[in-house]
């Protein structure tokens, strides 16, 4: 069948983007993203694209192009399901806080949920595609659902996962490194394939994209991302090597990133990575591993996790050792809370965790983020560790420019790469520190001294 209207569950970072480039894409084709939480489809539907629910560069261009030709938002899952001839699934799937794999498992409640609504709902033939990152054989949990509806629908399970990066997911989209597309190896699911090929042909070289049967395109998008976050502890676990031995970590990154083997992507050393996907993905890939056996290869991708959060504990006491052991009443600035730039996304941000980390020890903490709000940072530490939100108010204070945040410090932690830092007026913000000064990037310790070892910093000052 050819595709004419296209549904997606799901209104977050993933399924927002994605269908708003297939309909920017596909003008011939309806795409109708649905969610539940009535607030997020009304940020998606205002008029204001500056309130879109999510910060990501491009797509306010691309919403402006298609929505209300081609693209729309609804809260009305029941009547877009019944429309559709393709279903996209693209909801939350966090890790387990309960039961079983608690802790590492990714919690399938939501993507179940939407299985069985779409088989109490459907009542003509439907290809859904699995677009959230999904365990192993999700897709035949969701094939038993609906095949067993009784109704007589028949229903093809494809999966495809996303592989965006976020500040730069418009970009992934529009000129993607492959789409991946996974389905039965039958008549049947091979058309289903196509289908879904044919979507995104539109404007991706058919070489670019990759078919291959549903367990393989499950285990690629899990096994991309533990590839990716190793690298980053990789190279952070050498930083406290370089340390203690006065080597420079940047040097060395770029040393052994321009060989061919390896490449410089992912060798930035960094207070570690955050996100949705990474530690959701890896503890998921941990968990598979424990519960076939493999508990070598489960031991080995757990590490990445424990030098991810070492390295942020690790950024944090840094911080107290190099303040005189005491930061109880001091001042800390934070430049950045999103888990990286072009982003207002802070789940699993480093931030989060340092700041907690500080507060225990009394500290002052004072933040600038260009796209996170004050309402999100408290949020993010109420849901770490169930703080009060008045105790939250006492020790972390938000600021809508960076002189203010800055403004009687001690040190600065400078958590998140935006680019607009670069720009400040770093003499000033010097000025307006006490002294002794330190800056903290996630690499060094660094004092007044050696602010050249952290470029952009002494670019400005220094000049």
């Amino acid at each position: 069948m050819s595709i004419s209207t296209i549904c997606c569950i799901g209104a977050g970072y993933v399924g927002g983007p994605t269908m708003s480039v297939i309909a920017q894409k596909n003008p011939s084709i309806k795409v109708t993203v649905v969610d539940v939480n009535q607030a997020r489809i009304d940020a998606w539907n205002s008029e204001d694209l500056d309130k879109l629910p999510i910060f990501e560069p491009g797509l306010d261009a691309v919403i402006a192009e298609a929505r209300d030709r081609n693209l729309f938002f609804s809260t009305n899952v029941d009547s877009a399901i019944t429309e559709a001839d393709m279903i996209f699934i693209s909801v939350n799937t966090p890790t387990k806080t309960y039961g079983a794999g608690k802790g590492m498992a990714a919690d399938l409640q939501y993507v179940e949920l939407c299985a069985r609504q779409i088989a109490k709902i459907a009542t003509t033939d439907k290809i859904v595609v699995e677009k959230s990152t999904l365990p192993v054989k999700t897709a035949q949990a969701i094939k038993d659902i609906l095949e067993n509806t009784g109704t007589g629908v028949n229903f093809e399970i494809l999966s495809n996962p996303e592989f965006l990066a976020e500040g730069t997911a418009i970009q992934d989209l529009e000129a993607p490194d492959r789409v991946l597309i996974g389905g039965d190896q039958t008549e049947n699911g091979l058309k289903a394939i196509q289908n879904l090929v044919d979507i995104y042909a539109t404007w991706v070289p058919k070489d670019q994209i990759i078919t291959t049967n549903l367990w393989s395109s499950e285990l690629s998008k899990l096994t991309a991302n533990a590839f990716l976050a190793q690298r980053v502890s990789s190279i952070n676990a050498l930083t406290e090597l370089c340390e203690s031995t006065g080597a420079n970590i940047d040097d060395v990154a770029k040393a052994i990133g321009t060989d061919s083997r390896i490449g410089p992507k992912f060798l930035k050393a960094s207070v570690g990575f955050g996100g949705s996907c990474f530690q959701k993905d890896i503890l998921n890939l941990v968990y598979i591993c424990k519960s076939l056996g493999l508990e070598e290869a489960a031991d080995y991708w757990e590490q990445v996790i424990i030098m991810n959060n070492h390295q942020r504990s690790r950024f944090a006491k840094q911080i107290v050792t190099s303040l005189y052991g005491t930061v109880a009443g001091k001042k800390i600035g934070f430049l950045g809370w999103a888990f990286k730039k072009d982003t207002n996304d802070t789940r699993e941000s480093a931030a989060i965790y340092i700041a907690d980390n500080l507060i225990e020890e009394q500290a002052q903490i004072q933040v600038f983020d260009p796209k996170v709000t004050a309402t999100q940072m408290y949020s993010d530490l109420n849901d770490l560790n169930t703080r009060t939100e008045l105790k939250n108010s006492k020790f972390l204070e938000v600021h809508d420019t960076p002189y203010k945040a800055l403004e009687g410090t001690h040190a600065i932690a400078v958590i998140t790469e935006w680019d607009e830092f670069k720009a400040y007026d770093w003499q000033k913000i010097y000025e307006g520190m006490l002294k002794p000064a330190f800056v903290f990037d996630g690499r060094n310790v660094l004092d007044k001294d050696h602010l050249e070892s952290i470029g952009f910093i002494y670019n400005a000052i220094g000049k």
